[in-house]
C-alpha cells in the first residue's frame, strides 16, 4: 500500500529563511507518511541545521536519486544539492547565495515532476530579493513554474478548503495591478479558474468576480474599469455558461460563495 501513495518533492526553500525549519517540523509528524512519501531536495546540511535548532529528534538520509529513498518516518530523505556553503550562511539575512540555493530546488523539483519521477511538488519559502540578488530574475514562485514548464497563461491559486481565491495579479506594484486589469486577463482567469474547479472535482463552479474600485465603481462614480473592462469580461464568460457573478464590492464576500473562485 505504501508504493501506492504520491511522491511528494519538496524544495527546501531559502536555506536562511523559514522554509527548512518548517518542512522538518511537518515531516516530525508521522501522519505525512501515511498519505505520502516525502522527499526534500536541497542542502543535507540545512536540513540538519534546521532540525538542531528546531529540537527535534530525526535523522537525515542523503541520497543522489529518486530511487533511493526510503520514506522512514524518523529519517528524513534529501536529495542532495551542493548549493550551500555552511559555514558562510547566515540566518535571516537576504543573500545572493540564499537566493540561487532556494532557486536550483525549485527548479530540481519541476524536472523532476516534468519527468514523472514524483507525483507532486511543494516549495518552501523564497525571498524574491534574494532570488533577484542571485541573477535569478523572478518575481515568485508562479513565474518560475511557468517559465520551466512552458506555461503560457497562468495564474495563481489560493485554496481553503471549499474557497479559492484567483489572481488576476501576482507581484506587481499597486498601480501595475491596475494598469493589468483589463478584459483579455479578466476573461481567461475567469476561463483559467472554470476549468481548474472542473478538474477539482467541482461539477459547477460558482464564480464570483471582484471588482477594483471602491464600490466596483459605482457605476463610473470611483472609476470605470468595471464597466470597460470587468463587466464585459464576465458577459463574455457567462455566453459559454460560466456560472460567474459580478463584479462584488470586496467587503461583500461572504461564505456564502464558498465552492467557487473569488477573483482578484
Amino acid at each position: 500500500m505504501e508504493h501506492k501513495l504520491p511522491i511528494i518533492g519538496i524544495a527546501m526553500g531559502d536555506p536562511s529563511g523559514i522554509g527548512p525549519e518548517v518542512t522538518v517540523k511537518a515531516l516530525s509528524h508521522r501522519e505525512i507518511y501515511h498519505i505520502s512519501r516525502p522527499v526534500i531536495v536541497g542542502s543535507p546540511e540545512v536540513v540538519r541545521l534546521a532540525i538542531r535548532y528546531s529540537n527535534l529528534n530525526l535523522k537525515v538520509r542523503e541520497i543522489t536519486s529518486v530511487d533511493e529513498a526510503e520514506y522512514s518516518y524518523g529519517t528524513i530523505d534529501v536529495l542532495t544539492q551542493d548549493t550551500v556553503d555552511i559555514s558562510t550562511l547566515k540566518l535571516g539575512e537576504v543573500s545572493a547565495q540564499g537566493g540561487n540555493a532556494a532557486y536550483l530546488a525549485v527548479e530540481k523539483v519541476i524536472d523532476l515532476a516534468m519527468k514523472g519521477e514524483i507525483d507532486a511538488t511543494i516549495t518552501g519559502p523564497l525571498n524574491k530579493e534574494a532570488l533577484n540578488l542571485a541573477g535569478r530574475h523572478y518575481s515568485g514562485h508562479t513565474e518560475i513554474y511557468a517559465d520551466l514548464t512552458h506555461t503560457k497563461e497562468y495564474c495563481m491559486m489560493l485554496a481553503n478548503k471549499t474557497f479559492r481565491i484567483v489572481h488576476i495579479s501576482t507581484h506587481v506594484s499597486l498601480r501595475d495591478a491596475c494598469d493589468r486589469c483589463k478584459r483579455e486577463r479578466e476573461y481567461k482567469v475567469i476561463r483559467m479558474a472554470h476549468k481548474v474547479c472542473r478538474e477539482l472535482g467541482i461539477e459547477n463552479p460558482r464564480i464570483a468576480v471582484a471588482g477594483l474600485n471602491p464600490h466596483s465603481g459605482e457605476n463610473g462614480l470611483f472609476g470605470t474599469e468595471e464597466i470597460d473592462e470587468i463587466i464585459p469580461a464576465i458577459e463574455q464568460a457567462r455566453s459559454e455558461h460560466i456560472n460567474v457573478q459580478g463584479p462584488f464590492p470586496r467587503t461583500r464576500f461572504t461564505r456564502r460563495h464558498t465552492g467557487g473562485s473569488l477573483i482578484l
